[in-house]
């Protein structure tokens, strides 16, 4: 690999992410000039710290303020910013959840077009700062999401109106309508980057089983998008899974084919069986966990499920016992 040439750190920077190069991830990349000002760089200083660090995972939270005080990754959804008239300036590297599955489980559909998405990820990315990647407009693909129904108490619209299905006409069987989800979802990706190539959207692949996510990786080559050449790859509607070796077949069967995987929502016990083939990941199951507990020693609350002392302690036993590498 050709390293860069020695240079000073800029001044002003604090970030604690060092390239192999000697530059952090805020300082402009003399192979190609691309990561200033939070662009996305993929010089091969960028791609040999990929290879060589440890996965990253985001905090899930419900609570944007903690972006002004935290010092761990935080993943926030969309639905905790948009009614947002101010902003915290972040203190670590963050990402964004764009809300989807919400979307298509009230309405079958987004109700926002990617103008505006578009618009809405600009403004958080300069008014917070340190956004490192932003999901895109996917649409999910589990059966309740396309077909409708109620799980666990929650009740879904169904995606029929968006797929062309009138009232009264007979479904699309199950492989067809994950195949309109797909193409509903490469299509948004590729319409978020055509109208604002600089903001650090990432593609998103969804569907059931593998051979649906291999559809779904041929229909972005098809497009001319090289994913194993994106910074980060998106692993869709895997969260609420229950079979581990599935999700690790998926993870492993795309990771040998060199693409940068983040796990939305991944189950923390599966993170010991797939972790290393991942580039991140993030959960928000410390909420949960916290509400069935009793607080902390000395927190008045009733439960620390909005506490953040009871999430960083989460997330530092999560890293320490699924993420470290070995000694």
């Amino acid at each position: 690999m050709t390293m860069a040439p020695e240079r000073p750190m800029l001044a002003a920077c604090d970030c604690d992410t060092l390239l192999v190069c000697g530059h952090c991830a805020c300082d402009v990349c003399l192979d190609c000039g691309g990561c200033s000002g939070g662009g996305h760089c993929t010089c091969t200083c960028m791609i040999a710290e990929r290879a060589t660090q440890e996965t990253r995972f985001y905090l899930g939270t419900h609570m944007p303020n903690w972006l002004a005080t935290s010092e761990i990754p935080l993943f926030i959804s969309r639905n905790r910013l948009k009614d947002r008239k101010t902003f915290p300036r972040a203190r670590a590297p963050w990402a964004l959840d764009s809300g989807g599955f919400t979307e298509l489980q009230r309405h079958g559909r987004w109700t926002l077009s990617p103008e505006d998405y578009v618009a809405e990820v600009r403004r958080y990315a300069e008014a917070i700062g340190k956004l490192e990647w932003a999901a895109p407009q996917d649409w999910m693909c589990e059966e309740v999401v396309i077909r409708g129904g109620v799980l666990n108490g929650m009740t879904f619209h169904g995606t029929h109106e968006a797929r062309g299905v009138e009232p009264g006409d007979p479904d699309q069987d199950l492989v067809t309508a994950v195949r309109i989800h797909q193409r509903f979802t490469v299509d948004n990706y590729l319409e978020l980057k055509r109208l604002a190539p600089e903001l650090p959207f990432i593609p998103v692949l969804q569907g059931q089983s593998l051979e649906d996510y291999q559809h779904c990786a041929g229909m972005y080559a098809a497009a001319g998008i090289d994913l194993a050449a994106e910074p980060v790859v998106g692993l869709g509607s895997v969260c609420r899974r229950q079979a581990t070796d599935e999700i690790r077949e998926i993870v492993q069967h795309f990771a040998a084919r060199g693409l940068r995987l983040h796990g939305f929502g991944v189950k923390t016990q599966g993170l010991g069986a797939y972790a290393d083939d991942l580039v991140s990941a993030d959960s928000m199951a410390w909420s949960m966990d916290a509400r069935r507990s009793d607080p902390l020693p000395g927190h008045t609350h009733k439960n620390c499920a909005n506490c953040p002392d009871w999430a960083i302690r989460w997330h530092r036993r999560i890293v320490q016992q699924h993420l470290k590498p070995a000694a």
